[in-house]
């Protein structure tokens, strides 16, 4: 099974915490579209045989794609690759965007999940973020997709924002819970230093959010969303049964899958490919028949690190069973007082070789990895 992740690097206007690669300047839209697609057709069989399976639209903003310019994307992939009649093809959008008009579109162009960015249900909070849509636009176009035919959606929400109190975070979980999505994705607001609110922290403007709050609102949101029969099957995914994201639960449980467009990643269990993060030097290189990339061969400890800290971030754990017979690696032997003492304070299972981490654990993930890492 396989994945294709397509990145879309442009946004109508810049949030404030947000540094991954997009554009406001739109003019060479349609231009960077006809790349993506021509770097399917070079890049065709990255892939060998395998079916895909999912097919995700990220960015950026992907709803910005008008319906030909999709369609054309959809074409190019489906001439190219084998892909499973049942694929789940997830396009990420904004509220603003989403017009019943346009949901139409998407669903006609072959769209049948989207994750839609709300983030927050506060206008006060989305003005700080500088979001495009307000809460009205946040409500609406989860009811209106809904009379478009989707029904299978996703919500992002993001916690751990400065000033929002605990009574503040559960009535937006809450709001969230009015629309019935099948999936709502939750991340702590992160600062990073080359973004608005990095230069505010580094300024003294931005007041930093304790990481007691953070891990307040995170268990706050997991007993909440438990309580409205989700699961958290990935330390920030909830989901209704069997409405986990498949496209990205192959990244967890290491399914390969090709990254198209600038600052796409690419992983084929040999190795990892990084795609330029520039759409000017993108696009030219395309023209040329040249892929932009860097590449990255995985060693050994490559491979076991990053099994160890994707598969410990999902409620599924980590198979040291199979973690020895791919890699010839016993987990067990290396780090046996390291795991003795994580069964202890509970924070984590080992039931037929197999490690997965508890609630309290999982709000430890990271660091718990990390510290069964090989060092290289």
């Amino acid at each position: 099974m396989a994945g294709i992740y397509l990145h879309i690097p442009f946004c109508k206007q810049a949030c404030y915490y947000c540094d991954f690669h997009f554009s406001t300047n739109l003019q060479r839209k349609h231009e960077l579209v006809q790349a993506l697609a021509q770097e399917l057709v070079l890049r065709k069989e990255y892939l060998g045989n395998d079916v895909i399976n999912t097919i995700y639209f990220g960015g950026g903003t992907p709803s910005l794609l008008s319906e030909d310019e999709l369609q054309l994307i959809m074409d190019t992939i489906y001439k190219n690759f084998r892909v499973n009649p049942q694929t789940e093809i997830t396009l990420e959008a904004n509220p603003d965007d989403l017009s019943i008009s346009h949901l139409s579109k998407l669903r006609a162009a072959g769209i049948n999940r989207l994750s839609i960015g709300i983030q927050s249900f506060d206008d006060q909070v989305l003005k700080f973020l500088n979001r495009a849509h307000d809460s009205r636009a946040a409500t609406a176009c989860v009811e209106e997709a809904r009379q478009a035919g989707f029904n299978n959606i996703s919500i992002d929400l993001i916690y751990a924002i400065p000033d929002q109190d605990n009574a503040l975070w559960k009535q937006n979980i809450q709001r969230a819970l009015h629309l019935h999505p099948e999936h709502i994705s939750s991340y702590s607001l992160t600062i990073e230093d080359k973004t608005v609110f990095g230069r505010w922290a580094a300024a003294g403007k931005l007041k930093i959010t304790e990481d007691e709050t953070t891990a307040t609102q995170l268990e706050i949101l997991v007993a909440e969303l438990e309580d409205a029969g989700f699961a958290q099957y990935e330390v920030s995914n909830f989901s209704k049964p069997d409405f986990e994201s498949k496209h990205n639960s192959s990244y967890w449980k290491q399914e390969q899958y090709l990254g198209i467009g600038p600052s796409a990643h690419s992983y084929n269990e040999r190795s990892r490919q990084y795609n330029i993060n520039n759409n000017h030097r993108y696009i030219e290189s395309i023209r040329r028949n040249i892929i932009p990339f860097t590449l990255e061969e995985l060693t050994a400890e490559d491979k076991i690190n990053d099994f160890l800290l994707t598969t410990l971030r999902t409620q599924w754990g980590a198979d040291l069973k199979k973690l020895k017979t791919l890699y010839g690696y016993d987990l067990i032997f290396d780090h046996r007082a390291y795991i003795d003492s994580l069964l202890e304070r509970k924070f984590a299972t080992l039931e037929n070789n197999v490690l997965v981490l508890t609630k309290a654990g999982r709000l430890l993930a990271d660091k718990i990895a990390s510290d069964l890492f090989l060092i290289q």
